[in-house]
């Protein structure tokens, strides 16, 4: 049979027809069967182009302005740099599934692990990474417990799971210090703290030198007394800092800018007790303006977690508008938190 004679082909090859229903020699066609150079309906041609759709496309909706009364300035110079970086968007209809972010470096991290989605949309004077801060008003910080740690009495590098209200993970935090501070200074140690996202990139970074005589709140006026975190959004910028001030009973803290400008202020309990017989939260209170508006807390995690690890879990609340840097600095008060006054049971243990 000559070429001309043969059906046409759609999309997907079809089998060669038997010879029953092929065309007589004088090229004439079975009733039934498909002309000559005829395309069967809802095939395509091979080696066409499908038709485009859609023309133009939608513009993005202009930036939201984040910040509320309570708002920080974008560094000199206009809008952050955003890195080129692609995020993807778990969870979309047609994009991949949800990224589950293998090990950080240095730091092993649990192989399993439901990812919140990245916001589709960024303010302008967003540091790039902050987007999911935009969509939250509570945050859940979950230290590891370590179990080599636990048998051995070594203090090893904390690492910690952040997560939202619905226990989607934000961000992914491991400690970064050194060994020997680690095991003869405990809690007054210097640590570097790299928050990643959930595809691997740090976001931002908390920072805290080592002081081997600060910490107590009633020489808090020197400098050198003065416990204080640095924080980094992104990493190199610094945005603001978290400072120990001087009081005599209960605990207090300045939230400020990069400029050292004072934001917020965090007050703290002067007992830090808990245990089997007082299992409430213990709670530090955000205030600005004179208004209460966050908290800070400390969760009880139970008799065997508490006697025997140093892993804690914290919750940061705050307004949805607030700041996305403020809420950055807000986290590094979490940690800085979490060294000064509940990282001693370790150094009790050993």
């Amino acid at each position: 049979m000559s070429d001309n004679n043969k059906p046409a082909q759609g999309l997907y090859p079809m089998q060669e027809m038997p010879s029953a229903t092929q065309a007589p020699s004088g090229g004439q066609t079975q009733p039934g069967t498909q002309p000559p150079d005829t395309q069967a309906p809802g095939t395509q041609a091979p080696g066409t182009q499908p038709p485009q759709y859609g023309g133009q496309g939608m513009q993005p909706p202009p930036g939201i302005q984040y910040g509320g009364q309570y708002g920080m300035q974008p560094p000199a110079g206009g809008q952050y740099v955003v890195p080129p970086v692609q995020y993807a968007q778990p969870g979309q209809p047609g994009q991949p599934p949800m990224m589950v972010q293998p090990g950080a470096p240095g730091a092993t991290q649990p192989q399993s692990a439901q990812w919140m989605a990245m916001p589709q949309t960024r303010a302008v004077d967003c540091p790039p990474g902050l987007e999911y801060l935009t969509q939250l008003d509570q945050l859940l910080v979950h230290q590891q417990v370590e179990l080599m740690e636990v048998f051995t009495g070594f203090e090893f590098k904390n690492r910690y799971i952040l997560k939202n209200s619905m226990g989607q993970q934000v961000y992914y935090a491991h400690e970064e210090s050194d060994g020997c501070q680690r095991q003869c200074c405990g809690n007054q140690r210097g640590f570097v703290m790299h928050i990643d996202d959930n595809m691997q990139q740090e976001v931002f970074r908390i920072v805290r030198e080592f002081k081997c005589c600060a910490g107590w709140n009633c020489c808090a006026c020197s400098d050198c007394c003065a416990m204080e975190v640095a924080v980094e959004a992104p990493v190199g910028t610094i945005v603001g800092y978290v400072r120990q001030t001087v009081s005599y009973c209960e605990q207090r803290f300045d939230i400020m800018d990069a400029s050292r400008n004072v934001i917020l202020k965090i007050t703290g309990p002067c007992c830090f007790c808990q245990n089997a017989c007082c299992t409430d939260d213990i709670e530090f209170d955000v205030h600005g303006k004179g208004e209460t508006i966050g908290k800070l807390s400390k969760q009880w995690g139970g008799i065997f977690k508490e006697a025997y690890t140093s892993a804690d879990n914290y919750t940061a609340s705050f307004p949805i508008d607030l700041d996305v840097r403020v809420k950055a600095l807000l986290i590094g008060a979490v940690f800085l938190f979490d060294f000064m006054f509940f990282g001693r049971r370790a150094n009790q243990r050993r």
